[in-house]
């Protein structure tokens, strides 16, 4: 596995992000949402190290070989000014943007993730991604996901289908969604259940030693100490939350935009 290494300065920190789901609701109330990701990312950014965004940014998002989804404008350019500025920006894709090829890599010079990544940051490891199929069960999701990864398939929605039927079935099936209908079961099911968790404490128990797992996907936020102190972070959502990780390299903590 790949090993990401950042050494901070004084006064800077590493932000995580994850979920935001821009698409939801409809244009209106997308660029209402954009906006205050932007501002967001305006505001951390004096004092940004890096920038992780833990998948599903976009509600929907799917690459074909010279079209992309339209909109988004606002977030692209915000994006392009940590990277102009030299400050680094991990993008892991979700299982809403898992379509992502290489134009962000390319325009944005983002760098790009679709598994989870090791990263050490001021002699402290983090295992990091978006935390969709790991795990033990959800069988019924791994076995779309395997679908919607499959290049036969991918190949046929790519050709077979107007970009505008294509963005349309999507937005049609997003809005059906149980995160955009609030419909979802967002309550933590227990240590014997919670799937993420079951993962990091397996990873625990394999050798693999970390001090902090990081994920997003279930749209909650999570603390959870595990085995030898080791932290499992879930992010939550801005559906719900609007809420974001930073560590200084000394703590880890989740919090609110804006700040209560």
């Amino acid at each position: 596995m790949e090993k990401i290494k950042i050494d901070l300065e004084e006064g800077k920190k590493v932000y995580f992000i994850s979920d935001t789901h821009l698409g939801i609701g409809g244009s209106l109330r997308t660029i209402e949402k954009e906006k205050k990701v932007v501002a967001w990312l305006d505001e951390m950014r004096p004092t940004c190290a890096a920038l992780v965004m833990c998948g599903d940014i976009f509600d929907f998002w799917y690459e074909w070989k010279k079209v992309v989804p339209r909109g988004y404008i606002r977030l692209m350019a915000a994006i392009a000014r940590y990277t102009d500025s030299g400050i680094p920006v991990y993008f892991f894709t979700g299982n809403h943007d898992m379509w992502s090829n290489n134009y962000m890599i390319e325009h944005l010079s983002v760098i790009q993730y679709h598994d989870p990544v090791e990263f050490e940051i001021s002699g402290r490891r983090f295992l990091v991604g978006h935390g969709d199929g790991l795990g033990p069960g959800d069988h019924k999701f791994k076995a779309m996901k395997a679908l919607f990864k499959n290049k036969v398939a991918r190949w046929m929605f790519s050709h077979l289908l107007h970009p505008d039927w294509a963005v349309g079935i999507a937005d049609y099936f997003s809005r059906r969604s149980r995160t955009a209908t609030g419909s979802g079961d967002k309550i933590y099911m227990g240590d014997d259940k919670e799937w993420l968790y079951l993962f990091c404490r397996d990873t625990l128990s394999s050798g693999d030693k970390y001090d902090y797992f990081v994920f997003g996907h279930r749209h909650l936020l999570i603390d959870k100490t595990l085995e030898g102190g080791s932290r499992y972070v879930n992010l939550g959502d801005w559906i719900t939350y609007d809420s974001y990780g930073v560590w200084d390299g000394k703590n880890f903590e989740v919090k609110h935009y804006p700040d209560l």
